[in-house]
């Protein structure tokens, strides 16, 4: 029988419920065989509970600084039942430690461009100070390319995220890129995403 208070506690955003296959479908090819994902700003939590259903062998870390969104986790994940996903962490990529002595990926969706660029900053110097070598940090979400948005729509969307906070915006991809191979990370050819998005995956050298 659900339990109704952690019924209401589960948020749910519809853009995961969106996104969730095709970002499956990308970690299915890149992720380790077997070790700890550490997923960075978690959210509702209905990323982790599908991506830990589909890939039994590994174990969940989910992270979120914020206490409604770390409540939404855990009551997401008592309702799938699943043994392989831990208990959300509060975590804030500006602040050290991470609270997490290893892990063998790093899972990223939907927060640099609505975070301040030092926060893409310290998501790299974290990931470069967990992970080892040949280790996974994966990123999602919308990009600029070559100094131009790749679409109409994302224009609108980085022009209203910094109506909202200056400090947000939709991250050239060149820089987020360069950015990684500064922490000694190589990335591989974007995967172009549904919805205008993409998927860019580094590999700890």
């Amino acid at each position: 029988m659900t339990n109704p208070s952690l019924s209401s506690m589960r948020q749910r955003a519809p853009a995961a419920e969106r996104n969730r296959e095709p970002i499956l479908a990308v970690l299915r090819e890149v992720l380790p065989s077997s070790g700890v994902v550490l997923e960075i700003a978690s959210g509702t939590g209905q990323h982790v509970i599908h991506f830990a259903a589909a890939l039994p062998q590994l174990d969940w870390q989910p992270s979120d600084p914020d206490a409604d969104s770390r409540a939404s986790i855990a009551a997401w994940t008592a309702h799938a039942g699943l043994a392989n996903i831990h208990a959300p962490l509060e975590l804030d990529v500006e602040r050290t430690p991470w609270g997490i002595g290893a892990a063998q990926a790093v899972l990223c969706v939907n927060m640099i461009h609505i975070s301040p660029w030092t926060a893409t900053q310290a998501l790299f110097d974290g990931a470069d100070r967990l992970l080892d070598r040949d280790g996974v940090l994966y990123l999602y979400g919308p990009y600029r390319r070559h100094g131009a948005h790749t679409s109409p729509s994302n224009d609108a969307f980085d022009q209203q995220l910094r109506g909202r906070n200056p400090a947000w915006g939709v991250r050239d991809m060149e820089s987020v890129v360069a950015l990684g191979e500064a922490h000694g990370f190589a990335c591989g050819e974007p995967v172009a995403m549904p919805a205008n998005n993409f998927s860019l995956v580094f590999m700890k050298r």
